[in-house]
């Protein structure tokens, strides 16, 4: 049952003290508060973490009811490759959807955060393939079947390596539900919609321009492409002769074997002579056309472009426009196939052998080099990316992308931050049809058959494919992106109306970086839409920056700047990576991160260990109600309200999906307000026994019992191990997610802001003057007439004050907040020393505001100097005046003589 904490004969303000927390889960024979004992004096993450994230496994916690009658929370993983292994970036948004499902667990809902693998095609045949050749052997000494069967063995002894990995991070992810891309529920979702698009006419065979990997052997996705700025030559070329010659430009040479035409714009005053009529192609017999398109850009290098249609997917275009042949002119593994001196050179051997022959004929009219250019590498081998002309199969993807725009125009889904909304649409808005084939053996293998006169049948799930003499099943197997396009309902049981599909679709938000908003959100939203009558697969999309170093530079091998994130929750704990990363995380922006951050993270979190371990070692207790308002003391009063506060801000931001924001707003209520104020106001009053005492010890115990559930989703091993000491009870993560009361105290606030204004100030003072922390000095309080009368052994407690004795001389009075602070300073500082040097500071201070005022006293500079360097002047002067006012206060606090 839950548990309101409060006293219900307190007058209605009062009633509202705390937060609604839940004990229903405490174990009866637990004596709460009484266990400091069983906490080792320092916490030791690796001691604590591996056996608690079991405990929680095998109690059930993580695992979801599609019977249970509370609302449904689901987020389904992004599915790591089963060849990979945890890298900052998948820590950094586990974490936060970690922290999210463990939230929504707390406050009811019956939470499902679904795991899963993507067989990851090219990379893991890569993967078996390089084990292969170990021994001398090749995927087609095998053959395709037993290559298959190679795969799976690899994927049985090596895949899924962050699958343990994500459990040291403490992922509460629902392992029953473990599902991969592969796996017979999710091939049989892959075949299915395959089915249907096909026989919508939303999926065709053509012939298009498609990245080639020479290396590989295989057609490739854009995000399998990475570019990269390389020196090249580009090489201008003079085709035809004398008044009829045109020249162009090209980094690309040996492809003008196969140009089948020259392009100007068709404005082009230059060329109105030649458009329409042939020139000879160099280094050939053929005559190629020169065409009229508005593709050709005038303005750019001689306005006249060589037109390739093999080879490149703008020259593709205009030969479509102007029905020019295609000639391929080098073969899938990048050699050269026309006939000549060129026949069967490398493509980049060709290229210089093509200049060179060109070069002698004096065709070549001008040389750049080194000339730099963005040039495709496969992302899996680095090989040079060769955009060729192919038969492959295409998605039509204009009406699912119409549909995927419009979710997010109408409002269905939300896209956060809402800033990146226009990256979205610039992508679905401007979709060309997807090329989903792939030569390759790993994977789902396309469901068409080709039958012995042509017949083209697609067989789907439940159907008998087509058999006998000449029958025969397509050779290509689907892009990986095809597959996990459908993970968020695939992976719920879809084609299958099953439970877990009407409980938990659609999901409720996908957590994702904004680099593959192109590549994995458009798809999964085409998809889902499409398969799921109209119905999104998540209704917001929060994405992420990306993980840089400490520098802002993006991370890599190149670099030597990456960072195996489990060499720093072994040198730190899980927690404290959890929590850096966290406190990095503003929607949609990059997150610099070093290790110094996680040290000082591993630090708060030994902070909350050893505030936690006082509190239990003094008596701090979750057991019975709060004592009524009246019966607490102002601190008590004040840390109430500010505990509520914090819950509405957490619970605001949280919603936001503003973890960096949330992540400091804890940090400093629990380091600043509660471990560095409030535990040591309250060491006073516990000090003095008694009723109030008691009554400090439960406002202790209450405090950190909401602190730690607040704490619990972002750093959940130290708060549950610290929760369940403290409460008796079984564990955070099944325990209730506290709310805001509404209870505020502003008299209480406003008292203890004046006691800290003093506290503060007179530590200023005390480090200005050159005392150490702990060193005691005699002093004279006056308190009278304000509200810190009441706090007197607190103030003398905090600032190591001790009282006046006989023979007390005040050699420095500080006013502050109403109040006198005495000070006797006799023997603790060189007076002469001090006031030496802060009539230096001083000295140095009133040079600055003179300097500052005579420049802002000039009509002249002023009227000439931009707005923000007078701002900065202006700003200069308030710092020296504030200077100057802080030095003469200290010099005149300082003994005299």
């Amino acid at each position: 049952m839950a548990r309101q904490q409060c006293v219900s004969r307190a007058p209605p303000a009062v009633r509202k003290l705390c937060v609604v927390t839940d004990t229903t889960n405490q174990r009866p024979d637990a004596i709460p508060g009484d266990n400091a004992a069983t906490l080792p004096t320092t916490y030791a993450p690796a001691e604590v973490e591996g056996e608690l994230y079991e405990r929680w496994v095998d109690r059930g916690y993580f695992t979801a009811d599609a019977k249970s009658d509370k609302p449904a929370y689901t987020i389904v993983i992004p599915p790591p490759n089963v060849t990979g292994s945890l890298h900052l970036g998948h820590a950094f948004q586990h974490t936060l959807m970690d922290a999210l499902t463990r939230r929504k667990r707390m406050q009811g809902y019956e939470t499902l955060w679904l795991p899963g693998m993507d067989h990851a095609g090219i990379a893991t045949q890569n993967k078996v393939e390089q084990q292969l050749a170990e021994s001398n052997l090749s995927r087609h000494d095998l053959g395709r079947e037993a290559f298959v069967e190679k795969v799976w063995q690899w994927k049985e002894e090596y895949g899924g390596k962050i699958l343990g990995q994500m459990r040291r991070l403490g992922d509460g992810v629902d392992w029953s539900r473990e599902r991969f891309t592969m796996d017979e529920g999710l091939s049989k979702a892959v075949q299915t919609i395959f089915k249907r698009l096909f026989d919508d006419g939303l999926i065709y065979r053509a012939e298009r321009i498609i990245n080639w990997c020479p290396r590989c052997l295989t057609a490739l996705s854009d995000i399998e492409v990475e570019h990269e700025e390389v020196p090249g030559e580009l090489v201008s070329i003079r085709y035809g002769e004398g008044e009829d010659s045109i020249v162009v430009a090209t980094t690309r040479a040996e492809t003008m074997l196969g140009d089948t035409a020259v392009a100007v714009h068709p404005d082009d005053e230059r060329y109105q002579h030649l458009i329409g009529r042939t020139i000879k192609l160099p280094l050939t017999d053929r005559e190629i056309p020169v065409v009229a398109d508005e593709h050709v850009d005038p303005e750019f290098g001689t306005g006249a472009v060589k037109v390739t249609p093999a080879h490149d997917p703008n020259d593709f275009a205009i030969g479509q426009r102007h029905n020019l042949p295609s000639l391929t002119v080098m073969d899938e593994h990048g050699l050269i196939t026309v006939h000549g001196p060129f026949l069967g050179l490398d493509r980049l051997e060709a290229r210089s052998a093509v200049v060179g022959a060109l070069r002698e004929q004096g065709r070549i009219v001008a040389e750049k080099r080194p000339y730099m250019h963005a040039v495709g590498h496969c992302s899996r081998c680095n090989t040079v990316v060769e955009p060729r002309l192919s038969l492959q199969w295409w998605v039509n993807v204009e009406p699912l992308a119409r549909e995927a725009a419009a979710a997010v125009r109408d409002g269905r889904v939300q896209i956060h931050p809402k800033e990146l909304e226009g990256r979205y649409f610039s992508w679905v808005d401007n979709m060309h049809d997807w090329c989903i084939s792939r030569q390759l053996w790993w994977g789902h293998r396309i469901p068409v058959w080709y039958g012995p006169d042509g017949e083209v049948v697609c067989v789907g799930p439940n159907e008998e494919p087509p058999s006998g003499e000449g029958w025969h099943q397509d050779q290509d197997v689907l892009d990986t992106w095809f597959s996990s396009g459908l993970w968020p309902f695939s992976t719920l049981g879809w084609p299958e109306q099953t439970p877990d599909l009407e409980k938990f679709y659609a999901t409720d938000v996908l957590l994702t970086g904004h680099d593959i908003i192109f590549f994995w959100v458009a798809r999964m939203m085409m998809f889902g839409l499409y398969a799921m009558d109209g119905q999104a697969p998540f209704h917001t999309i929060a994405l992420t920056g990306l993980v840089r170093d400490e520098r802002g530079k993006k991370m890599s091998k190149s670099f030597g700047n990456v960072v195996d994130p489990l060499d720093w929750m072994d040198a730190y704990g899980a927690d404290a990576v959890r929590f850096t990363l966290a406190r990095g995380a503003n929607p949609g922006a990059d997150v610099p991160i070093g290790e110094d951050w996680v040290q000082g993270s591993r630090n708060f979190c030994n902070k909350i260990w050893n505030a936690t371990r006082f509190a239990l070692m003094n008596g701090a207790t979750v057991a019975g109600e709060l004592p009524p308002a009246e019966q607490l003391t102002a601190a008590d009063r004040w840390i109430l309200s500010r505990l509520n506060a914090t819950v509405a801000e957490v619970d605001a931001l949280y919603d936001d999906y503003q973890f960096a924001k949330l992540s400091d707003t804890l940090f400093h209520f629990a380091w600043d307000e509660v471990f560095d104020w409030y535990v040591e106001l309250s060491k006073t009053t516990l000090a003095k026994g008694g009723p109030q005492a008691d009554a400090s010890r439960r406002v202790l115990g209450e405090v950190l019992d909401v602190t730690l559930r607040l704490l619990h989703p972002i750093v959940p091993f130290v708060t549950d191990t610290l929760w369940t000491t403290l409460t008796g009870a079984e564990s955070l993560v099944v325990t209730e997610w506290p709310k805001d009361s509404g209870f505020r105290d502003a008299d209480a606030e406003a008292e203890i802001a004046t006691l800290q204004q003093v506290v503060t100030e007179v530590r200023r003072f005390r480090s200005d003057q050159g005392l150490k922390p702990g060193q005691r000095v005699p002093a004279q309080l006056e308190l009278a007439g304000t509200v810190l009368v009441a706090h007197e052994d607190a103030i003398r407690s905090l600032l190591r004050l001790t009282a006046p004795e006989e023979g007390f001389h005040a050699t420095a009075s500080l006013p502050v907040a109403g109040a006198t602070v005495a000070l006797d300073l006799s023997g603790t500082i060189d007076v002469a020393a001090e006031r030496k040097r802060l009539a230096k500071d001083l000295a140095a201070a009133e040079k600055e505001k003179a300097q500052t005022s005579g420049k802002l006293g000039n009509e002249a500079f002023l009227a000439k100097a931009p707005d923000d360097v007078v701002a900065k002047i202006r700003a200069r002067q308030v710092a020296a005046e504030a200077d100057i006012a802080r030095i003469t206060a200290q010099l005149a606090a300082l003994p005299q003589g």
